[in-house]
């Protein structure tokens, strides 16, 4: 077989497979990075076998029956070694302290910690790859994990991220994306995260950690914090695999829904939003035709279905989760045929909702701005300037070049001009940089 054909095969098993194998292979070792290195191992073999002997029907239950095979070799090694260094301790004659195995005080520098007894006939079987990669999600994203660190082990371990594509992700170099990623490792260790699924009554929380991961993933790609292009596209594909693959395990949850529907509403507009010349289009001066309208459908079609399912438990007068809530304002904006059609009222009705739902400054600032176009632009800088208090928002490029739009529509360009100079200060995205340099020319203009 071609080594093209099997490269592209091996590549694409990697971003539909690693999830579920790492998975797999971690319920056997009970440790992250003796697991990653059998399934790198696998897929280094597949490179090679499959040439020899053709790319499997299955290629995710091969990789993962390669992948297990060899953790459960290193821990049969581990085992026959514990067992046979008494007797080698034993016919040492009065070893010193340099001979030990281990010291009182615990491993000695650069050694792997040993993995713990196990009866090799008591490893677990494959269950659902559901089941194993919730366990992951759900370990990645635990609350006794700092934020930054659970989007980087999501990136890691889910997503099957090279340390170094992590460290892109979050602008920082290679070996501080390292050290971060193995102090989260040795915190799971440490804190006794366990590897499991969190029963019923912890479930709502947690399931909303996972889904802050996956969304402020897709944020940071939507729109890049910094860098000469606007859109993050292998952040923004990792966040959609993401909530296909968390709607896949929890097909019932309305905030699943609503998340997935909000990623495919937002994403579908990404063709319309850079103009041929590189520069940044607002929502009224996009080509609607541009936009995905299957991603559309789908992500509507969920919308409906997350605003009436709104999870078990819920009455009929609880309110939607903030996912849903969210989604629902996106499918205001991608239903309306044009700009000037867009039903502000109803999005600043689904704003209030969300605001109760969900209180946020970033929320009332979104709010604030859809009262402006309901309601004209005075009304929406008395909405915005009633948040320049709120500290939250101090160094939140948005809230001064949302000022600056509507300053700028009442006619007082010396406002607006120093409303768009702070918001240029305040984001090293360089397509939006070109946008507010533009827009601070335009004043200068009859």
């Amino acid at each position: 077989m071609r080594t093209a054909e099997v490269a592209a095969a091996v590549a694409d098993a990697h971003r539909r497979e690693w999830a579920f194998v790492l998975a797999a292979t971690v319920r056997v070792t009970r440790d992250l990075d003796v697991a990653e290195e059998c399934v790198q191992e696998a897929y280094a073999r597949a490179l090679t076998a499959w040439a020899d002997e053709g790319i499997p029907a299955r290629p995710g239950g091969w990789l993962t029956t390669v992948a297990r095979r060899r953790a459960i070799d290193l821990l049969r090694r581990d085992a026959a070694l514990r067992r046979s260094l008494p007797l080698l301790i034993e016919d040492e004659a009065a070893p010193g302290p340099e001979d030990e195995v281990t010291s009182p005080s615990g491993p000695r520098p650069g050694s792997r910690p040993r993995m713990p007894a196990l009866d090799l006939a008591d490893l677990p079987v494959v269950e659902g790859a559901a089941d194993d990669r919730l366990r992951l999600i759900f370990t990645c994203c635990h609350p006794a994990l700092a934020p930054e660190a659970r989007v980087a082990l999501t990136l890691r371990l889910l997503c099957g991220l090279t340390t170094a594509e992590v460290a892109r992700a979050f602008l920082v170099s290679e070996p501080t994306m390292a050290a971060r990623i193995t102090r989260a490792k040795k915190k799971i260790t440490a804190a006794r995260i366990p590897y499991r699924v969190p029963p019923p009554t912890e479930l709502p929380d947690r399931v909303d950690a996972v889904l802050t991961v996956v969304h402020l993933l897709f944020t940071t790609g939507h729109t890049a914090p910094a860098g000469a292009d606007l859109v993050r596209r292998d952040l923004v594909e990792r966040a959609l695999d993401l909530a296909r693959m968390l709607r896949l395990l929890l097909p019932d949850d309305p905030d699943v829904a609503g998340l997935l529907a909000l990623i495919l509403l937002t994403d579908a507009r990404a063709a319309g939003r850079v103009g041929p010349d590189g520069r940044l289009l607002l929502l009224a001066e996009q080509d609607r035709a541009q936009w995905d309208r299957a991603a559309i459908d789908e992500g509507i079609a969920l919308v409906r279905e997350g605003l009436r399912r709104r999870g078990p438990g819920h009455g009929p007068g609880r309110l939607p989760g903030r996912y849903p809530l969210m989604a629902a304002i996106a499918a205001v904006h991608s239903g309306s045929p044009s700009w000037a059609d867009t039903d502000w009222r109803e999005i600043v009705g689904l704003y209030g909702l969300l605001a109760a739902r969900w209180p946020s400054p970033v929320v009332a600032l979104n709010r604030a701005v859809a009262v402006g176009f309901a309601n004209g632009p005075a009304a929406g800088l008395a909405a915005l300037d009633d948040l320049a208090a709120e500290p939250q928002l101090a160094g939140y490029g948005y809230l001064p070049a949302a000022r600056a739009d509507f300053l700028r529509q009442l006619g007082r360009p010396g406002e607006a001009r120093l409303a768009y100079e702070e918001a240029l200060t305040l984001t090293d995205n360089s397509v939006e940089r070109d946008f507010l340099a533009t827009r601070l020319r335009q004043l200068d203009q009859p």
